[in-house]
This record gives C-alpha cells, structure tokens and sequence, in this order.
C-alpha cells in the first residue's frame, strides 16, 4: 500500500476518533459514511472535507461546537498535523474508497489525475462483515478480536448516601461539625445517594435458524463478562432453543476457547427448534421475578421465528419490561437491506422492547455495548 493511502486512511479516520472522544457520538456507520462522503466530493478540497464530516458525522445542533473545534485542531497544519491534500497542486485530486488488495495493487500508470484513496484496512472491513458469511480463518481473525470489545456496566442509584462536595444537606455530619467546635458554626456538610453497577442478562438464542451467529453471540457474550467482572459487574447468559439452560458458569473461564466449549457441553439443545415464549416464561418464573431480571438490563438476541405460541411471547415480554430496567432485542436480520420485522415473534415481541438492534458483525456488537453501557 502507497504512503499517500495509508496516510489518507489514518488521517479520515483518526479525526472520527478525535471527535468521539471529544464527547460527539460518532458510531462506526457514521464514521463509514464519512469516508464515503469525502471520497465523493473530494479529500484535496478542505471546505468540502469539512461540510462532508459535519453532515455526516454530526447528530444534533450540540455536537456543531465540538465539530468545528476538533477540525480546526486536527487539520491545522501549524499544529504538525497530516492533512489530506493531493501530492501536485496543479492537477485535481479524486478520493476512493478501495478495499485494501486494490488500494495495493493500483498503479499510477497513464493518469490524468493523481488519486489518493482511503482504503479502509483489513480490521476495519472484517468488523462490518456479516458474521454468518466468514470462513474459517475470517472467524478466527475476528475471534482475536473480540477482545477490543469492553463493556462499562450501567449503573442504579442506591438507597445508601455516601459524602460529596455537592448535592444534599447532610444534617447529621453538619451538626457533628458544629459540636466538635463546641456549638459553633462548622464546615457544611453534603451527600448524594451511591452508585452501583447495574445486572446485565443475556438469553441467546441457539436455535437451527440461529446457529449460523450461535458461536459469535457467545464469544460476545464472554466478553462482556469478563470486562463486566472487571468493572464490578454481573452478566448473566442464558441459552434459548427448545430449552433454557443457564451458562454463566461456564463463561467465566478466562479463555474463550475453554468457555465456548463448556457451554457447548453445558447446552443440551443446539441448532434445534425455537419456543421463545415458553422458555421466557420458565426464566421469568425460576429466575426473573426472584430478582435476576428485576431492574437488570436484559438482551434478547434471537431473530424471532417462534415455533410455539407467539401470542404467549407477547405476554412473557410484557411481563419481561415490568420488571426489568430496559429490555434490548437485538436481531442480526435487523442490519440487512430490505430486512422488515414480519416475523411473527418480532411482532409480538417490539411492543414491549426500548430498543431494536441489528446483531451480525463486530461493529453491531460495539454499539450494542454502547447501548448498554448508557441504560
């Protein structure tokens, strides 16, 4: 690959990355569609570099601000900063969006104009991939990926105040103030209420319909785990098919290979039909309302063909969202053009869901974790 592509590449995306950690909420799409918009209007004309990330990678009025002063710092060339710019001023510059092995391959041969193009890498593009289409060797690249996944644990307000700067008036801490200088008036002290991690629940669906995503859900769901353990924080798995079967144990190896394959020995019913109602309500009676679910964030991931009774799904959903704190469905049809939610058990399921997710690639697992992280 050219300097001038990999420089291009580094330069879009690393400014993508500024402006998400400047507090702007740029996900993996937005950040696609920022390259794509660039490439179409140009990477040497700075004005259009900029309309196209505004357009593009910007949300709401408030993240204009944060926009226009990341910009400014990252393509500032006083800063020492790289900018995209074509290598001869004289001759127009195009910019494309090539996958790594033609990016390589191009030659500059009988052009008319110069070409720098911002090739997504290698990573990058395997992260957008559909899982179910990857081969052997891609799902082992993107197996040792995973581990770029975190999970920052949502948090609940407990009933217990601990000592801040600001917040209430914490009476009996001031009045214990004022009598060690014996009456008179002493420093104010405040409270807030704690913080706590909040439970994460996980029920993967393993049925036929689903096992072409079964090994990725789970690899996902061991990370989110792990981190989750790291951060103070419980994940509960459980598998769905025919049967509900509880896994969180088997996911608490540190390596995924050793989790994968006890869980795989733990679940007795994989690849086979699919009774989401009948096992949510099994849950939701030995597990769910004893406490496991109440309050907790819980995710469904499943695509939704329901072999029992969809009407009873419905109802266990509905029980489900009364009880936990935010209910995720994440479906990995859901990211796919021309995909619509007519499946019966979606139907009767979205009611009763605060957020419908696609679930097919890397990148759809990262924004899922974002998503739980803000519930």
């Amino acid at each position: 690959m050219s300097e001038a592509v990999r420089s291009a590449d580094e330069v879009l995306l690393g400014f993508a990355r500024a402006l998400r950690a400047s507090g702007v909420a740029v996900t993996q799409d937005r950040s696609q569609g920022f390259l794509a918009a660039v490439a179409a209007v140009g990477a040497d004309d700075r004005q259009a570099t900029y309309w196209a990330g505004r357009a593009t990678l910007c949300g709401s009025p408030d993240d204009l601000a944060r926009y226009d002063q990341v910009f400014a710092a990252w393509f500032d060339a006083r800063d020492g900063l790289p900018r995209p710019r074509p290598r001869e001023a004289s001759r127009p510059t195009t910019a494309h969006l090539l996958p790594d092995s033609e990016a390589a391959g191009a030659g500059s041969d009988d052009r008319e104009e110069d070409v720098v193009r911002a090739a997504a890498s290698a990573s990058e593009v395997l992260r957008h991939r559909d899982v179910a289409t990857l081969d052997a060797a891609e799902k082992r690249r993107l197996a040792a990926m995973f581990t770029r996944l975190s999970l920052r644990p949502p948090s609940r307000r407990t009933a217990r105040h601990r000592r801040w700067h600001r917040g209430q008036l914490d009476a009996s801490r001031t009045l214990r103030n004022s009598l060690r200088h014996v009456g008179e008036p002493g420093e104010i002290a405040w409270r807030r209420r704690g913080t706590r991690p909040r439970r994460v629940v996980l029920l993967v669906d393993v049925s036929g319909s689903m096992s072409a995503y079964a090994d990725a859900l789970l690899r996902l769901a061991h990370r989110l785990t792990q981190s989750a353990r790291a951060g103070g924080g419980t994940v509960e798995t459980f598998t769905v098919g025919t049967r509900l079967t509880h896994v969180t144990r088997a996911l608490r190896s540190p390596d995924a290979d050793r989790a994968i394959v006890a869980a795989g020995e733990v679940v007795p019913d994989w690849s086979g039909g699919t009774r989401l109602g009948e096992n949510l309500r099994v849950f939701l009676d030995r597990w769910g309302q004893r406490g496991l679910a109440r309050g907790a964030v819980v995710v469904v991931f499943s695509d939704g063909w329901e072999r029992g009774d969809a009407e009873l799904l419905g109802e266990q959903m509905a029980r489900l969202r009364r009880i936990a704190h935010r209910v995720i469905w994440v479906n990995p049809h859901r990211g796919k053009a021309g995909y619509e939610p007519l499946q019966g058990g979606v139907v009767a399921a979205l009611p009763h869901c605060d957020d419908f997710l696609a679930g097919h690639s890397l990148a759809t697992f990262a924004d899922l974790t974002e998503v739980i992280a803000r519930a």
